[in-house]
C-alpha cells in the first residue's frame, strides 16, 4: 500500500512537474514575443492547463501588431518630414526628450558635416555649445524664446548659427519633442568681421598721410612768411609724396571695389600670352629703377592664348613686377616663366626673384588687404598695400587663382594660372 502511495505521489509530481516546465516554456515564448515584437503563434504549445492563456495571446499579439503599427506610422512620418524638409535652404532639426536627433536635414549636415549620420545621436556629440544645449531645453519646456545667435566651436574654428525653436508633442503623444529652425551665419560673420578690418586699416592708411599733409601745410600757412625757399620747397615736396600716397591708395580701393561687384564691365578676348608676357618684361625693364635687376622671360613656345583684358592682366603681371623690383636688392634676377599645363586646359605664369623673401609666418597672408610683411619699408616704397590683393582679384575674374611660395634669404615666386582659351570653330 506503501508502495502504491509513493507511486502515485511520483507520477502527481512528475506531472506537476511537466505542467511547470510547459508553463514556463509558454511564459519564455510570451517573453521572447514582447521582446522582438513577433506575434505569437498560437499553434505552439499546447495550453489548455492554462485556460487564460489563449485570451492572453491574444491580446499580446493584438498589442505587438498596433505597437508595430504605430511604429511604421512613426517612421513614415518622420520619413515623410524628411523628405519634405529636406530640400529646404534652412536647416531642420528635431530632437526628443532624451536629446536625441530624430530628423535633421541635408542643410543641417553642412553645417555639421564632421558628424556623417546625425539622426539618432546625442546633440551633445554634435554641438558643443551650452548654451544651445540651454536654448534646447528650455525651448522644449515650453519657454517662449526669441531667435537667437550661437557660436559652435570645433577643431577647425568655430560655426555660427542663429537658431529659433518650438515645442512639438512626440508621435505617441508622451513626451515633448522640440523643432529648430537653423540658419548657418558664419560666412556673414566672416564678411562682418573683413569689414571691420577692411575699414580700420583703410581708415589708418588714409589717416597716414592726411596726418602728415595737414601738419606740413599748417606749418607752410602759419611759417611761410619766414620759412626759407630751401625749407619750403622740402616741405612742399613731402606734401607732394603725400599726396601721390593718397591719391594712390584711393585709386587701389576704387579698383578693389570694381573687380569685387557684381558686374565689373570687363570684356574678355583671345590673348597671345607669349607676345603679351615679352612685350610686358620688355616695358618694365625699360624703367628707370629696373636697370639695377636682370629682368628676363622663359616662356613655352606653345603658350597659346587665354581669354582675357589686356588692361587687367597688365595691372596683374604689372603689379608682380612692380613688387619684385621695389623689394630685390640691386642685382638681384627676377625671371618670368610660362608653360602650358597638360591638365585642367590652365596655362602657369610664375614671377620669380632672388630677393630677401617672406618669412612662413607672413606667407597665408600677403594677398590680403593692406597686409605688409615689413610695413615700414613698404610705406617707404611708395606701396598701397592692396596690390597683391588686387592680383588675387584680377586671378579670380579671370577664372583662375594664384599663391606664394618663398624661402627668407633665397627669393620669392607668385605663381598664376589662368585656363586657356577655347578653340572657336
Amino acid at each position: 500500500m506503501i508502495y502504491l502511495v509513493l507511486a502515485a505521489l511520483i507520477l502527481a509530481l512528475l506531472f506537476c512537474g511537466r505542467l511547470l516546465l510547459r508553463q514556463n516554456r509558454l511564459l519564455e515564448q510570451l517573453r521572447g514575443a514582447i521582446r522582438f515584437q513577433q506575434p505569437l503563434l498560437k499553434s505552439e504549445g499546447n495550453a489548455d492547463h492554462l485556460p487564460d492563456w489563449p485570451g492572453l495571446a491574444e491580446d499580446v499579439n493584438r498589442l505587438i501588431t498596433e505597437n508595430a503599427t504605430l511604429q511604421q506610422q512613426r517612421s513614415d512620418q518622420l520619413t515623410q518630414l524628411e523628405a519634405t524638409l529636406g530640400n529646404l535652404r534652412e536647416a531642420v532639426l528635431i530632437v526628443d526628450e532624451a536629446n536625441y536627433v530624430h530628423l535633421a536635414n541635408r542643410a543641417l549636415r553642412e553645417i555639421f558635416p564632421s558628424a556623417r549620420d546625425l539622426v539618432n545621436l546625442r546633440l551633445e556629440l554634435i554641438v558643443r555649445s551650452a548654451a544651445f544645449l540651454d536654448y534646447v531645453r528650455a525651448t522644449r519646456a515650453g519657454q517662449p524664446l526669441p531667435r537667437q545667435e550661437f557660436e559652435i566651436n570645433h577643431g577647425a574654428g568655430s560655426t555660427w548659427i542663429e537658431a529659433s525653436g518650438a515645442p512639438i508633442p512626440s508621435p505617441d503623444g508622451k513626451s515633448q519633442w522640440a523643432l529648430f529652425v537653423i540658419h548657418d551665419m558664419t560666412q556673414q560673420r566672416i564678411l562682418e568681421r573683413m569689414r571691420r578690418d577692411f575699414v580700420a586699416n583703410a581708415s589708418h592708411e588714409l589717416r597716414t598721410p592726411l596726418s602728415v599733409i595737414k601738419g606740413y601745410v599748417e606749418t607752410l600757412v602759419d611759417g611761410h612768411a619766414t620759412m626759407t625757399d630751401e625749407d619750403r620747397a622740402r616741405f612742399l615736396g613731402t606734401i607732394q609724396r603725400h599726396s601721390d600716397r593718397l591719391n594712390a591708395i584711393i585709386a587701389d580701393l576704387l579698383t578693389l571695389s570694381r573687380l569685387e561687384s557684381a558686374t565689373p564691365g570687363v570684356n574678355f578676348e583671345p590673348i597671345d600670352l607669349r607676345a603679351f608676357l615679352t612685350a610686358l618684361v620688355d616695358d618694365t625693364a625699360q624703367r628707370p629703377n629696373a636697370r639695377r635687376h636682370a629682368l628676363a622671360c622663359r616662356l613655352d613656345h606653345a603658350l597659346g592664348a587665354v581669354a582675357g583684358n589686356a588692361e587687367k592682366l597688365t595691372q596683374l603681371f604689372g603689379n608682380l613686377l612692380d613688387n619684385a623690383i621695389k623689394y630685390c636688392p640691386p642685382g638681384a634676377n627676377i625671371v618670368v616663366e610660362a608653360r602650358a599645363l597638360e591638365a585642367g586646359g590652365e596655362v602657369e605664369v610664375v614671377v620669380r626673384d632672388t630677393g630677401p623673401g617672406i618669412p612662413a609666418e607672413d606667407l597665408p597672408h600677403i594677398f590680403e588687404r593692406f597686409y605688409r610683411v615689413e610695413k615700414g619699408r613698404s610705406r617707404e616704397s611708395g606701396g598701397t598695400g592692396l596690390g597683391l590683393s588686387i592680383v588675387k582679384h584680377i586671378a579670380q575674374l579671370h577664372g583662375g587663382r594664384v599663391w606664394a611660395e618663398s624661402e627668407v634669404g633665397k627669393g620669392t615666386a607668385i605663381f598664376v594660372r589662368l585656363p586657356r582659351a577655347v578653340a572657336t570653330p
